[in-house]
C-alpha cells in the first residue's frame, strides 16, 4: 500500500506595520500595514504560490488579513477568517514602546525576554499558553478539513505563529521560544506531516528579503 501524501502547513507572519517599525507593542490593536508592509504582502503571494497551497486561513486583524488576502489572490485559492489566530493580547502594554514597558513593568518585561510565560500587560493580557490553547483549537479545525497532500497557509502574527509551530511540533512553550527564532515580517515557516508527527522543513523563509533583525514586540 502506498503511503498517503503528507499534509503541509505554512505559518506566515504579516507584513510590517507602523507599530513594528516604531518598536510598539500592538498585541490585538488593529494596526494597519505600513507602506513597506504593503510591498512585502504584495511580494509574498507569488513566492508562496510556488508551495501550491489550496487555501488560506487568516487572523481577522487587518495586518494579517491583508497579507493573507495577497496570498489567496496570487494563488487563486479561497480565504477564511478565524479570530483564534489573533496575536497575543498584551493588556496595558498595547500601544506602548518597549522602553515604556520596561520602565513601568521592569520585572515582567525582563521575564518575557528570558522566555518566561508571564501574563502580558496585567490582568487583561494573555499568556503564551492562552495563545497556544486557542491557536491549537483553530489548527485542529484546519487539519480536520485538510486532505492528504494539501497545503494550507495560516496568516497570523509573531507570537501566535511561534505558538502554532510549537504546538504542531509538540514543543513546550519555553522550548519553542528557545529554538524557534521570531518570524520576521512576511517571513514564513513550512511544516510537513511525518509518520510520527510534524516536522519543520523551513523557518524564516521570505520572498528575497534580508534575514530578520532583532524581534519586534508582538
Amino acid at each position: 500500500m502506498s503511503r498517503r501524501a503528507p499534509r503541509r502547513i505554512v505559518v506566515l507572519r504579516h507584513g510590517e506595520t507602523t507599530h513594528n517599525a516604531g518598536g510598539v507593542w500592538q498585541g490585538q490593536l488593529d494596526s494597519p500595514l505600513s507602506a513597506r508592509g504593503e510591498e512585502q504582502a504584495a511580494a509574498v503571494g507569488p513566492a508562496i504560490a510556488a508551495l501550491g497551497p489550496s487555501r488560506v486561513v487568516t487572523s481577522d486583524l487587518q495586518r494579517a488579513r491583508r497579507t493573507g488576502e495577497s496570498v489567496a489572490r496570487a494563488c487563486g485559492v479561497p480565504l477564511t477568517v478565524d479570530p483564534r489566530l489573533r496575536e497575543i493580547h498584551s493588556g496595558e502594554w498595547q500601544g506602548l514602546t518597549s522602553a515604556e514597558v520596561a520602565a513601568r513593568w521592569p520585572e515582567d518585561h525582563a521575564a518575557v525576554h528570558r522566555g518566561e510565560d508571564v501574563r502580558r500587560g496585567g490582568p487583561g493580557g494573555e499568556t503564551v499558553l492562552d495563545v497556544v490553547a486557542r491557536v491549537a483549537e483553530a489548527l485542529t479545525d484546519v487539519l480536520e478539513a485538510t486532505g492528504a497532500g494539501e497545503c494550507v497557509v495560516v496568516s497570523t502574527h509573531g507570537a501566535a505563529g511561534r505558538a502554532a509551530a510549537g504546538w504542531l511540533l509538540g514543543l513546550e512553550q519555553q522550548v519553542a521560544w528557545r529554538v524557534l527564532d521570531g518570524l520576521g515580517n512576511c517571513h514564513w515557516g513550512e511544516l510537513v506531516e511525518g509518520r510520527d508527527g510534524w516536522r519543520l522543513r523551513t523557518w524564516n523563509a521570505s520572498a528575497g528579503q534580508a534575514a530578520p533583525g532583532p524581534p519586534t514586540p508582538p
